[in-house]
Order: C-alpha cells, then structure tokens, then sequence
C-alpha cells in the first residue's frame, strides 16, 4: 500500500507541476510576451481557462501528503517554513492580480495588477524550485536555496512552450524565441517531482494503517475524475487564444 502512496504522490505533483507550472511560466514571463495592456489581457487569456483547476492537483497532493506521509510533511514544513511561506504569499498575490485585475477599469489598477502577477509567478517558482532542491540534495533551506533559481527558470521554460502554443501567432512568435516545446517541458517538469522524490526515505515518513489505506483508495477514486475533467476542460480550450477572456 505504501508503495501504491508513492507512485500517486509522484503523480499527482508531476500532474500540477505539468498543468499548474505552465500558467505560472506565463505569468513569470508576462511583461515580455504582452507589451501592452491589450496583449497582457491575451496572454492572461491563454491560461484563464486552466487555472483554477490546476490548482486542484496541488490540494489532491497536499492532501495524499498530510494523509499517507506526516512524516514527510513534519519534515518539509519543520525545514522549509520560510519557503512555504513566500509559497503561500506568492500564490495569494497571484491569485489576487488574476481575479482583480478586470474589476477596474483603470490602466494604473491593471497595472498594480499585472505586477503582482509577475511578482507572485516568480515567488510560486523560486518557492518550488527551492522545495524541490531541498529534497534532491537531501538538505535543508540552504541546499534548496542554492538549486531554486535554476529549477525556477524550468517554469519560465515551460510557460514559453505553452504560449506558444496559445498565443495568437503575432504574439507566439515572441514565445517561439525560447527554444521550447510544450510537450517537452512537460516532460520535463513531469520528471522533476520523481527525481527529487528518490532521495526521500519512504518506509521512514509514511503513515500506518487505516490512515495510509483510507487515503490511498480515496486517491484512486478521485484520480479518474480528476483526469477526465481536466481533459474535457484542455480538449474544449485547445485552440489558439483570439480574444480576452473574464479574467
């Protein structure tokens, strides 16, 4: 059962580093991709439809953790505190120039906007980069610290890779400067949560018992839901981007 919890963590965190990690590379990469405030409202666009339900598999995947490995999550929040923190507030400022954005109409609001925008994609990526370095090198904040920023250049990697796939051609003809595909960063960014996931001592953090087995059967039910709606909401959004959305 224990190893059942692995290979779903693993595929939970590589699903929201995959779908959740290309709209924060957009965001991270906003200011060049939009030069004005109608081409941001397109690049916003391209990842508005996505958003919120990326952000399910990072919940799915705190969830398998608090349930099926305390031990991990003691350790992660017990090192790592700082880093979660910027986390936290990375991802509330995101979220809040992403949904206040279009209630003013006003460029200077739009403009605080965006900036927070810019500013909580690149949190959310140094944060995870930095999370994600502390578990490959087996060490703590600083170990983390020293590989986060170039783990958090993947994102803005894998956010040009979506552009370009989303973006009006005008506009993705920016994103295609970057050398990148989007499904090769996905692969890559798939690959990141199960190379830092091999330094991690399993059998020492995971729980026992009914807790372990109630939280990985809950995890394989919820798993096909969680791949079929995703999968309507891509097939439905797979186009090119043509115009703003509500965001």
């Amino acid at each position: 059962m224990d190893a059942l919890a692995v290979v779903l963590l693993a595929v939970f965190s590589a699903g929201y580093l995959v779908l959740a990690g290309a709209d924060i590379g957009v965001g991270m990469l906003l200011p060049w991709l939009g030069r004005d405030q109608r081409e941001r409202r397109l690049v916003i666009a391209s990842f508005a439809p996505f958003f919120l339900g990326n952000e399910v598999w990072l919940v799915a995947s705190a969830g398998l953790v608090a349930g099926a490995f305390p031990g991990l999550e003691h350790e992660l929040l017990e090192e790592l505190y700082p880093v979660f923190a910027v986390l936290l507030f990375g991802w509330v400022v995101r979220d809040m120039g992403l949904w206040l954005r279009g209630r003013v109409d006003a460029s200077g609001w739009r403009g605080g906007c965006d900036a927070a925008i810019v500013a909580g994609s690149w949190a959310l990526a140094l944060a995870w980069g930095s999370v994600l370095g502390s578990l490959l090198a087996g060490g703590g904040l600083n170990a983390g610290s020293v590989l986060g920023l170039p783990l958090a250049v993947l994102f803005a990697w894998h956010g040009a890779g979506f552009a370009r796939w989303r973006l009006p051609v005008g506009l993705a003809g920016r994103a295609a400067r970057v050398p990148s595909r989007f499904g090769l960063s996905a692969l890559v960014m798939a690959s990141a949560p199960v190379v830092a996931g091999v330094e991690v001592s399993w059998s020492r953090v995971v729980a026992e018992g009914a807790g372990l087995t109630m939280t990985a059967v809950t995890t394989v039910v919820v798993l096909p839901l969680l791949v079929g709606s995703q999968a309507l909401v891509w097939w439905t959004f797979r186009g090119r981007v043509e115009s703003p959305s509500y965001l």
